[in-house]
């Protein structure tokens, strides 16, 4: 599936654009982690607290292609979905601060790390196996976990993108209880990653 194939015709930048940093307070909150980490209501959440646009990145991919998710991946195949997520998150993050929930492979692909590092504030939402496992159990339309076993298929994704994950400015726990918990919790840890960065901008190079 190719923009030359007429798919992902809204995506937007070439699948490997590197986009201009910006500045903190022009940049996105961007949820990263699992599927069933709670990224997409944490984040509907966090843009009421934050005024912001929350944006689910997988519903925009399937606006692009005019395909669902699952089709996409179907009909052409996990390597084409991925290319078509790689532009249409560089386009959303080329446009004005939001929170953008990614799907779970997003955040695995160099040059969408790379653009989220320019563009966005990075947040991990970290769960163990079992919160994961009882989530994604009540849907039945992930394309990654339609081999059978929900637990070793997760297990085997923890393990291969846990590690990359690790690299988000922010890292919050998902924990079972009120999703409103975690808001406040990513709140809390955004003033302090601002304020950090912020001294950090002011303090300027060391001279001798």
């Amino acid at each position: 599936m190719t923009s030359e194939n007429g798919q992902f015709r809204k995506a937007g930048p070439e699948a490997g654009e590197l986009l201009e940093p910006v500045p903190l307070a022009e940049r996105s909150v961007v949820l990263v982690g699992l599927m069933g980490a709670g990224k997409t209501t944490v984040g509907r959440r966090l843009a009421r607290r934050l005024d912001l646009a929350f944006v689910d990145a997988d519903a925009e991919i399937e606006q692009a292609a005019g395909e669902t998710i699952p089709e996409i991946f179907e009909r052409h195949g996990e390597p084409a979905f991925r290319a078509g997520e790689r532009r249409v998150i560089a386009r959303l993050l080329a446009g004005a601060p939001q929170v953008l929930a990614t799907g779970g492979g997003a955040f695995m692909d160099p040059t969408t790390r790379a653009n989220v590092k320019a563009r966005g504030i990075s947040i991990w939402l970290k769960a163990d196996l079992d919160v994961l496992v009882r989530r994604v159990g009540k849907r039945g339309d992930r394309p990654l976990l339609q081999t059978g076993d929900i637990k070793a298929t997760m297990k085997r994704l923890m393990d291969e993108r846990y590690p990359v994950y690790a690299e988000a400015d922010i890292v919050i726990e998902s924990l079972e209880g009120p999703h409103e918990a975690v808001v406040e919790t990513i709140l809390e840890k955004l003033e302090e990653f601002r304020a950090e960065h912020a001294e950090h901008a002011h303090a300027g190079p060391a001279h001798d």
